[in-house]
Protein backbone atom coordinates (compact mmCIF):
# COMPACT_ATOMS: atom_id res chain seq x y z
CA UNK A 1 0.00 0.00 0.00
CA UNK A 2 1.53 3.47 -1.37
CA UNK A 3 -0.11 7.06 -0.70
CA UNK A 4 0.98 9.68 -2.75
CA UNK A 5 1.81 13.16 -0.74
CA UNK A 6 1.74 16.10 -2.89
CA UNK A 7 2.36 19.84 -2.40
CA UNK A 8 0.07 21.61 0.13
CA UNK A 9 -1.41 17.85 1.15
CA UNK A 10 -3.17 18.03 4.41
CA UNK A 11 -1.26 16.01 7.29
CA UNK A 12 -4.30 15.04 8.88
CA UNK A 13 -5.00 12.46 6.27
CA UNK A 14 -1.28 11.42 6.39
CA UNK A 15 -1.57 10.89 9.38
CA UNK A 16 -4.55 8.85 9.48
CA UNK A 17 -2.97 6.61 6.68
CA UNK A 18 -0.31 5.79 8.58
CA UNK A 19 -1.40 5.38 11.78
CA UNK A 20 -3.89 2.54 10.16
CA UNK A 21 -1.56 1.32 7.40
CA UNK A 22 1.80 1.48 8.73
CA UNK A 23 1.88 0.95 12.26
CA UNK A 24 3.47 -2.37 13.38
CA UNK A 25 0.52 -4.05 15.29
CA UNK A 26 1.77 -7.16 17.47
CA UNK A 27 -1.23 -7.69 19.28
CA UNK A 28 -3.31 -8.73 16.17
CA UNK A 29 -0.75 -11.50 15.31
CA UNK A 30 -1.47 -11.20 11.38
CA UNK A 31 0.74 -9.64 8.53
CA UNK A 32 0.04 -6.47 8.47
CA UNK A 33 0.11 -3.54 5.64
CA UNK A 34 3.86 -3.02 3.68
CA UNK A 35 2.84 0.85 3.72
CA UNK A 36 4.81 3.57 2.13
CA UNK A 37 4.58 7.27 1.40
CA UNK A 38 5.78 8.79 -1.78
CA UNK A 39 5.66 11.77 -3.52
CA UNK A 40 6.85 13.34 -7.22
CA UNK A 41 9.58 16.09 -5.07
CA UNK A 42 12.16 15.34 -3.13
CA UNK A 43 10.67 17.86 -0.44
CA UNK A 44 6.66 18.50 -0.21
CA UNK A 45 5.57 21.48 1.52
CA UNK A 46 2.72 20.57 3.50
CA UNK A 47 -1.02 22.47 3.46
CA UNK A 48 -0.03 26.21 4.56
CA UNK A 49 3.59 25.32 5.03
CA UNK A 50 3.34 24.36 8.54
CA UNK A 51 6.04 21.80 7.65
CA UNK A 52 8.25 20.28 4.98
CA UNK A 53 8.24 16.45 3.96
CA UNK A 54 10.86 14.79 3.00
CA UNK A 55 12.75 11.44 2.84
CA UNK A 56 9.27 9.52 1.24
CA UNK A 57 10.01 7.31 -1.73
CA UNK A 58 9.51 9.13 -5.26
CA UNK A 59 6.38 7.77 -7.73
CA UNK A 60 7.83 4.98 -8.85
CA UNK A 61 6.61 3.44 -5.65
CA UNK A 62 3.44 4.22 -6.48
CA UNK A 63 3.70 1.45 -9.66
CA UNK A 64 4.08 -1.61 -7.58
CA UNK A 65 1.45 -0.47 -4.83
CA UNK A 66 -1.50 -2.92 -5.22
CA UNK A 67 -3.54 0.06 -3.18
CA UNK A 68 -2.77 3.67 -3.90
CA UNK A 69 -3.80 6.34 -1.71
CA UNK A 70 -3.97 9.83 -3.66
CA UNK A 71 -3.04 13.07 -2.57
CA UNK A 72 -6.25 15.37 -1.09
CA UNK A 73 -6.08 18.92 -2.96
CA UNK A 74 -6.13 22.28 -0.47
CA UNK A 75 -7.45 24.11 -3.80
CA UNK A 76 -9.71 21.05 -5.34
CA UNK A 77 -10.20 23.22 -8.80
CA UNK A 78 -6.06 23.70 -9.11
CA UNK A 79 -5.07 20.46 -11.08
CA UNK A 80 -2.98 17.86 -9.69
CA UNK A 81 0.75 17.84 -11.01
CA UNK A 82 1.06 15.97 -14.20
CA UNK A 83 3.42 13.29 -13.26
CA UNK A 84 1.10 12.24 -10.30
CA UNK A 85 -2.09 11.72 -12.81
CA UNK A 86 -0.13 9.91 -14.70
CA UNK A 87 0.78 7.42 -11.62
CA UNK A 88 -2.93 7.21 -10.80
CA UNK A 89 -3.80 6.26 -14.03
CA UNK A 90 -1.07 3.57 -14.23
CA UNK A 91 -2.30 2.39 -11.25
CA UNK A 92 -5.64 2.01 -12.64
CA UNK A 93 -4.53 0.49 -15.68
CA UNK A 94 -2.81 -2.45 -14.15
CA UNK A 95 -5.83 -2.85 -11.64
CA UNK A 96 -4.60 -1.17 -8.26
CA UNK A 97 -7.28 -0.56 -5.81
CA UNK A 98 -7.56 3.23 -5.80
CA UNK A 99 -8.59 5.52 -2.65
CA UNK A 100 -9.09 9.05 -1.72
CA UNK A 101 -9.66 11.16 0.99
CA UNK A 102 -11.53 14.28 1.55
CA UNK A 103 -11.06 16.40 -1.68
CA UNK A 104 -8.62 13.66 -2.90
CA UNK A 105 -11.66 12.41 -4.89
CA UNK A 106 -10.96 15.67 -7.51
CA UNK A 107 -7.69 13.80 -7.90
CA UNK A 108 -9.53 10.60 -9.21
CA UNK A 109 -11.89 12.77 -11.33
CA UNK A 110 -9.05 14.43 -13.08
CA UNK A 111 -7.03 11.48 -13.76
CA UNK A 112 -10.77 10.09 -15.69
CA UNK A 113 -10.97 7.09 -13.41
CA UNK A 114 -14.40 8.26 -11.58
CA UNK A 115 -16.28 8.87 -14.99
CA UNK A 116 -19.49 6.53 -14.15
CA UNK A 117 -18.73 5.28 -10.90
CA UNK A 118 -19.99 6.17 -7.65
CA UNK A 119 -18.09 8.80 -5.33
CA UNK A 120 -18.48 10.91 -2.83
CA UNK A 121 -15.88 14.10 -1.44
CA UNK A 122 -16.40 17.15 1.67
CA UNK A 123 -19.70 18.30 1.16
CA UNK A 124 -17.83 22.49 0.98
CA UNK A 125 -16.89 20.74 -2.86
CA UNK A 126 -19.54 18.75 -3.72
CA UNK A 127 -20.93 20.79 -5.83
CA UNK A 128 -17.78 22.13 -7.13
CA UNK A 129 -16.69 17.91 -8.05
CA UNK A 130 -20.48 17.45 -9.85
CA UNK A 131 -19.79 20.58 -11.83
CA UNK A 132 -16.39 20.19 -13.15
CA UNK A 133 -16.70 16.63 -13.74
CA UNK A 134 -20.60 16.00 -14.59
CA UNK A 135 -19.57 11.88 -15.16
CA UNK A 136 -19.27 10.86 -11.64
CA UNK A 137 -21.97 9.64 -9.82
CA UNK A 138 -21.57 11.37 -6.77
CA UNK A 139 -23.28 10.58 -3.05
CA UNK A 140 -22.71 13.84 -1.21
CA UNK A 141 -24.61 12.32 1.93
CA UNK A 142 -22.26 9.72 3.07
CA UNK A 143 -19.09 9.32 5.15
CA UNK A 144 -17.59 7.02 2.41
CA UNK A 145 -18.09 5.29 -0.72
CA UNK A 146 -17.44 1.71 -1.77
CA UNK A 147 -17.39 1.12 -5.57
CA UNK A 148 -15.44 -2.03 -5.73
CA UNK A 149 -11.84 -1.10 -6.58
CA UNK A 150 -12.07 2.94 -6.29
CA UNK A 151 -13.37 3.76 -2.57
CA UNK A 152 -13.67 7.76 -1.68
CA UNK A 153 -13.89 9.00 1.61
CA UNK A 154 -15.62 12.39 2.88
CA UNK A 155 -14.19 14.99 4.96
CA UNK A 156 -10.64 14.79 6.89
CA UNK A 157 -12.33 12.62 9.53
CA UNK A 158 -14.31 10.17 7.18
CA UNK A 159 -10.96 9.22 6.18
CA UNK A 160 -10.88 7.24 9.36
CA UNK A 161 -14.28 5.66 8.80
CA UNK A 162 -12.71 4.37 4.89
CA UNK A 163 -9.70 3.29 6.64
CA UNK A 164 -11.41 0.89 8.89
CA UNK A 165 -13.71 0.07 6.23
CA UNK A 166 -10.60 -1.36 4.39
CA UNK A 167 -9.08 -3.03 7.25
CA UNK A 168 -12.45 -4.95 7.64
CA UNK A 169 -12.57 -5.94 4.26
CA UNK A 170 -9.00 -7.44 3.90
CA UNK A 171 -8.85 -8.81 7.47
CA UNK A 172 -12.24 -9.10 8.87
CA UNK A 173 -14.80 -7.45 11.22
CA UNK A 174 -12.90 -8.64 14.65
CA UNK A 175 -9.65 -6.80 13.53
CA UNK A 176 -11.43 -4.15 12.60
CA UNK A 177 -13.33 -3.19 15.79
CA UNK A 178 -9.34 -4.13 17.42
CA UNK A 179 -7.95 -1.60 15.56
CA UNK A 180 -10.76 0.78 16.50
CA UNK A 181 -10.69 -0.05 20.21
CA UNK A 182 -6.94 0.93 19.76
CA UNK A 183 -7.71 4.02 18.51
CA UNK A 184 -10.58 4.89 20.84
CA UNK A 185 -12.83 5.59 17.55
CA UNK A 186 -15.98 3.96 16.51
CA UNK A 187 -15.69 1.21 14.61
CA UNK A 188 -18.57 2.30 12.63
CA UNK A 189 -20.87 5.75 11.86
CA UNK A 190 -23.08 6.65 10.71
CA UNK A 191 -23.21 8.17 7.08
CA UNK A 192 -26.66 8.83 5.91
CA UNK A 193 -27.50 6.64 3.41
CA UNK A 194 -27.35 2.76 3.10
CA UNK A 195 -23.54 1.96 2.35
CA UNK A 196 -21.79 -1.50 2.43
CA UNK A 197 -21.64 -1.88 5.83
CA UNK A 198 -23.50 -2.59 8.88
CA UNK A 199 -25.08 0.90 10.20
CA UNK A 200 -25.00 1.38 13.27
CA UNK A 201 -27.77 3.27 15.84
CA UNK A 202 -26.68 7.10 16.24
CA UNK A 203 -24.96 7.51 19.33
CA UNK A 204 -26.58 8.23 22.79
CA UNK A 205 -25.59 11.51 23.95
CA UNK A 206 -27.68 10.94 27.62
CA UNK A 207 -26.90 7.75 29.69
CA UNK A 208 -30.22 7.91 30.49
CA UNK A 209 -31.00 4.98 28.44
CA UNK A 210 -28.07 3.42 27.83
CA UNK A 211 -29.31 0.37 30.66
CA UNK A 212 -32.43 0.08 28.74
CA UNK A 213 -30.20 -0.24 25.12
CA UNK A 214 -28.20 -2.31 26.87
CA UNK A 215 -30.60 -4.69 28.24
CA UNK A 216 -32.71 -5.38 24.96
CA UNK A 217 -29.36 -5.63 22.64
CA UNK A 218 -28.88 -9.17 24.88
CA UNK A 219 -32.69 -10.19 23.90
CA UNK A 220 -32.46 -9.57 20.85
CA UNK A 221 -32.92 -13.18 19.83
CA UNK A 222 -36.29 -13.10 22.08
CA UNK A 223 -39.61 -11.46 21.39
CA UNK A 224 -39.48 -7.51 21.90
CA UNK A 225 -41.71 -4.86 21.68
CA UNK A 226 -41.48 -1.11 22.21
CA UNK A 227 -43.94 -1.95 25.64
CA UNK A 228 -41.72 -4.48 27.08
CA UNK A 229 -38.72 -1.71 26.30
CA UNK A 230 -41.17 0.88 28.06
CA UNK A 231 -41.75 -1.69 30.98
CA UNK A 232 -38.08 -1.84 31.64
CA UNK A 233 -37.14 1.54 31.14
CA UNK A 234 -40.40 2.22 33.79
CA UNK A 235 -42.25 5.10 31.60
CA UNK A 236 -45.15 4.48 29.23
CA UNK A 237 -44.80 3.98 25.41
CA UNK A 238 -45.39 7.30 24.85
CA UNK A 239 -42.81 9.02 26.89
CA UNK A 240 -40.31 6.02 25.70
CA UNK A 241 -40.98 7.46 22.03
CA UNK A 242 -40.13 10.82 22.75
CA UNK A 243 -36.84 9.88 24.97
CA UNK A 244 -35.67 8.08 21.92
CA UNK A 245 -36.45 10.83 19.73
CA UNK A 246 -34.24 13.28 21.78
CA UNK A 247 -31.52 10.74 22.84
CA UNK A 248 -31.05 8.68 19.57
CA UNK A 249 -32.71 10.40 16.77
CA UNK A 250 -35.07 7.07 15.88
CA UNK A 251 -37.94 5.81 17.42
CA UNK A 252 -37.79 2.72 19.43
CA UNK A 253 -39.10 -0.20 16.47
CA UNK A 254 -36.56 1.62 14.40
CA UNK A 255 -33.66 1.17 16.69
CA UNK A 256 -34.84 -2.54 17.35
CA UNK A 257 -35.00 -3.48 13.70
CA UNK A 258 -31.67 -1.57 13.23
CA UNK A 259 -29.73 -3.36 15.85
CA UNK A 260 -31.09 -6.78 14.80
CA UNK A 261 -29.87 -6.52 11.59
CA UNK A 262 -26.60 -5.63 12.36
CA UNK A 263 -26.51 -8.42 14.92
CA UNK A 264 -27.41 -10.25 11.49
CA UNK A 265 -24.82 -8.98 10.24
CA UNK A 266 -21.82 -9.80 12.39
CA UNK A 267 -23.52 -13.41 12.32
CA UNK A 268 -22.81 -13.67 8.72
CA UNK A 269 -19.58 -11.94 8.88
CA UNK A 270 -18.60 -15.05 11.67
CA UNK A 271 -19.45 -17.59 9.57
CA UNK A 272 -23.14 -18.90 9.93
CA UNK A 273 -24.50 -19.52 6.47
CA UNK A 274 -28.24 -20.52 7.31
CA UNK A 275 -29.71 -17.54 6.92
CA UNK A 276 -33.01 -19.23 8.48
CA UNK A 277 -30.56 -19.75 11.96
CA UNK A 278 -29.29 -15.99 11.58
CA UNK A 279 -33.04 -14.62 10.90
CA UNK A 280 -33.84 -16.62 14.16
CA UNK A 281 -30.95 -15.79 16.79
CA UNK A 282 -31.00 -12.21 15.72
CA UNK A 283 -34.92 -12.08 16.41
CA UNK A 284 -35.88 -11.50 12.32
CA UNK A 285 -38.28 -14.56 12.26
CA UNK A 286 -37.71 -15.50 8.73
CA UNK A 287 -35.20 -15.75 6.18
CA UNK A 288 -37.19 -13.70 4.08
CA UNK A 289 -37.14 -10.52 6.21
CA UNK A 290 -33.71 -11.21 6.93
CA UNK A 291 -33.01 -10.66 3.33
CA UNK A 292 -35.72 -7.61 3.14
CA UNK A 293 -34.47 -5.68 6.24
CA UNK A 294 -30.57 -6.25 5.01
CA UNK A 295 -31.29 -5.22 1.22
CA UNK A 296 -33.14 -2.17 2.52
CA UNK A 297 -30.15 -0.93 4.68
CA UNK A 298 -27.21 -2.10 2.87
CA UNK A 299 -28.65 -2.40 -0.57
CA UNK A 300 -26.87 -6.04 -0.51
CA UNK A 301 -28.40 -9.34 -0.32
CA UNK A 302 -27.45 -11.81 2.33
CA UNK A 303 -25.69 -13.91 0.10
CA UNK A 304 -24.09 -10.69 -1.22
CA UNK A 305 -23.38 -9.64 1.94
CA UNK A 306 -21.42 -13.13 3.08
CA UNK A 307 -19.57 -13.04 0.23
CA UNK A 308 -18.26 -9.50 0.65
CA UNK A 309 -17.91 -10.03 4.24
CA UNK A 310 -17.67 -13.31 5.38
CA UNK A 311 -14.56 -15.57 6.52
CA UNK A 312 -13.28 -17.65 3.58
CA UNK A 313 -14.86 -20.70 2.54
CA UNK A 314 -12.96 -23.00 4.82
CA UNK A 315 -13.30 -20.73 8.05
CA UNK A 316 -17.16 -20.95 7.53
CA UNK A 317 -17.03 -24.82 7.51
CA UNK A 318 -14.29 -25.28 10.56
CA UNK A 319 -16.67 -22.24 12.67
CA UNK A 320 -19.58 -24.44 14.23
CA UNK A 321 -21.24 -27.93 13.82
CA UNK A 322 -24.15 -28.10 11.91
CA UNK A 323 -26.09 -28.99 14.56
CA UNK A 324 -25.77 -25.92 16.64
CA UNK A 325 -27.72 -22.42 16.18
CA UNK A 326 -25.93 -19.08 16.63
CA UNK A 327 -26.93 -16.94 19.62
CA UNK A 328 -25.69 -13.16 20.37
CA UNK A 329 -23.61 -14.20 22.72
CA UNK A 330 -21.74 -15.60 19.44
CA UNK A 331 -20.45 -12.37 18.55
CA UNK A 332 -19.67 -9.34 20.43
CA UNK A 333 -22.73 -7.05 20.90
Amino acid sequence: MVMIVDEGSNPFEMGVATELFGLRRPELDRPWYDFALCSAAPAVRMHHGFFTLTGAGDLSAADGADTLIVPNRPDPLTPPAPAVLDAVRRAADRGARLVSFCTGAFTLAAAGVLDGRRATTHWRWADELAAAHPGVRLEPDVLFVDDGDVLTAAGSAAALDLGLHLIRRDHGAETANAVARRLVFAAHRDGGQRQFVERPVPAVPDTSLAPVLDWARRRLHRPLAVADLAARAAVSPATLHRRFQAETGTTPLAWLTAERVALACRLIERGETRMDAVARAAGLGTAANLRAQLVRRTGLTPSAYRARFGPAPAAVRSRRPRGNSPSPTDVAV
